[in-house]
C-alpha cells in the first residue's frame, strides 16, 4: 500500500489535521494517512508540549471510526530528537511492502534546508505540501521544485490557537473532535 506519513505535534489535534488527511485519501495520493504523533519536534520549542501519551490518546480518538486514517506512535521508540529522514528509513524497514510519501505543510517546507539530510529525503520520498496560512505554497515550490503541491482548502485553526482559546476557557467553535474535547476535559489539559 501507499501509505502517507503526516507527522505533527498534533497539541492538541483538530479537524483541520482531520480534514486534510481525508483529501488525501480522496484526492488517491495516497491509501492509508498515518497520523505520525512527533515527541519532539527538533525545529520547534517544547515549552507548551504536553505528553506524547496525552497527545496520541487524542489522535486516536479523532481517527477512530475513520476508515483510511490512523494514529501512529512509531516515533516513540526511535532516538530522539526524532529526525524525519531516519522515521522514513526505520518504516521502510519495519513495512517494505508499503511505500511511504510525506506530508508536510507549506510553514515546514520553507524551512526544509533546515532538516536533516533534506535533500536525501526528496530524493527518496515523495513530499506532497499542504497550504498553511501566512505560509505561500507557491515559495516553496519554487524553492524545491520536486515537492508537490496539494490543492487542499485551508483550514483557518492552528493547534496554536486552540491551546489559547482553551486557556482561557473560549470556545473552541467545532474544531475538536466531540471526544477530543471531552478528553481534554476530563484530563484538565490545556488549563494553565
Amino acid at each position: 500500500m501507499r501509505i502517507a506519513i503526516f507527522p505533527g505535534s498534533f497539541n492538541p489535534v483538530h479537524q483541520g489535521h482531520v480534514q486534510l488527511a481525508l483529501h488525501i485519501l480522496d484526492t488517491y495520493i495516497a491509501d492509508e494517512v498515518w497520523m505520525l504523533v512527533t515527541p519532539r519536534n527538533p525545529l520547534k520549542a517544547k515549552s507548551d508540549l504536553i505528553d506524547e501519551a496525552d497527545r496520541l490518546a487524542m489522535v486516536r480518538l479523532a481517527v477512530a471510526d475513520v476508515p483510511g486514517l490512523a494514529a501512529s506512535d512509531f516515533e516513540f521508540r526511535l532516538p530522539r530528537p526524532s529526525y524525519t529522514i531516519d522515521t522514513l528509513r526505520q518504516l521502510e524497514q519495519s513495512y517494505p511492502e508499503h511505500q511511504f510519501v510525506l506530508m508536510i505543510g507549506s510553514d515546514n517546507a520553507l524551512i526544509f534546508d533546515e532538516w536533516k539530510e533534506h535533500d536525501e529525503l526528496l530524493k527518496r520520498f515523495e513530499v506532497y505540501v499542504y497550504p498553511r496560512p501566512g505560509f505561500p505554497i507557491g515559495d516553496a515550490i519554487k524553492l524545491y521544485p520536486a515537492m508537490k503541491p496539494v490543492d487542499t482548502p485551508l483550514y483557518p485553526i492552528a493547534s496554536t490557537q486552540l491551546r489559547e482559546m482553551l486557556k482561557k476557557g473560549i470556545d473552541t467553535g467545532g474544531w475538536l473532535h466531540a471526544e477530543v474535547a471531552r478528553y481534554i476535559d476530563r484530563h484538565r489539559l490545556y488549563r494553565c
